[in-house]
């Protein structure tokens, strides 16, 4: 399975996943249309599913036109039935989908949006986390609260560490700097920052990231308990 990153909007990644053997493709929070099809036309692409981490327009905002040209199918969390529109197939926590080469695990990561699910592509050691886990942080506290974010991050660091993490927004230097703010004498940060710094300069995106690295250098993920997490988080906010 071949992964192409795709940017959208201001800083967000979009991803469509390649059957390089017959040219099917599901595409991964396409958050405009207009990039996405771009690859698909230059590539001759067959776009069959369109699948949705959450329910926000930057995530979404590409699925109608997309739908449209392709009829592909959208796949998203049962419990975004009301606020994403023409979704195909409803998705449930722990549940495996196939299709082809395409194999996931779903997982319901509540706290960004109450609705927020990851797709786990396990035979890929892969996993699509949208807005909750991002490398260096983790996204805001929207619709959830602090312990269902804290408990989906838990769900996410019990992946084996050598699975990479495809992450929704290029926030990751950003990030750096605040857990470098708490966590300046760790090792691993700090070599982790000067990779950054170069992917950066090299016009190179960030992604993909890997659960260990997270392990080691993400604040929010070596936060011992919920309050220490919970300071994190709100200290973030404002940061």
């Amino acid at each position: 399975m071949k992964i192409e990153i795709i940017k959208c909007l201001q800083d967000n990644f979009s991803y469509l996943l390649i059957n390089e053997k017959n040219s099917d493709a599901c595409v991964i929070d396409p958050g405009e249309a207009k990039p996405v099809l771009k690859y698909i036309e230059e590539n001759k692409i067959n776009l069959k599913y369109i699948l949705n981490t959450h329910h926000h327009g930057d995530h979404i905002g590409g699925n109608k036109i997309l739908k449209d040209m392709f009829k592909a199918k959208i796949l998203a969390s049962k419990d975004d039935r009301e606020k994403i529109p023409m979704i195909d197939i409803f998705l449930n926590d722990g549940q495996v989908w196939k299709d082809d080469i395409f194999e996931f695990k779903v997982i319901h990561v509540p706290g960004h949006t109450l609705g927020h699910i990851c797709f786990y592509f396990f035979n890929e050691k892969t996993v699509f986390t949208g807005d909750t886990l991002f490398s260096l942080g983790c996204g805001r506290v929207f619709e959830g609260s602090h312990k269902d974010m804290f408990n989906s991050l838990l769900k996410l660091k019990s992946l084996p560490p050598v699975t990479k993490v495809y992450f929704g927004h290029e926030y990751t230097l950003n990030n750096s700097i605040f857990c470098n703010k708490f966590d300046e004498n760790n090792p691993e940060l700090n070599r982790k920052i000067i990779d950054i710094k170069k992917k950066l300069n090299n016009g190179l995106p960030t992604v993909p990231s890997s659960i260990k690295d997270e392990l080691d250098c993400n604040i929010f993920l070596r936060a011992k308990n919920l309050k220490e997490f919970s300071k994190l988080r709100d200290l973030k906010d404002n940061f």
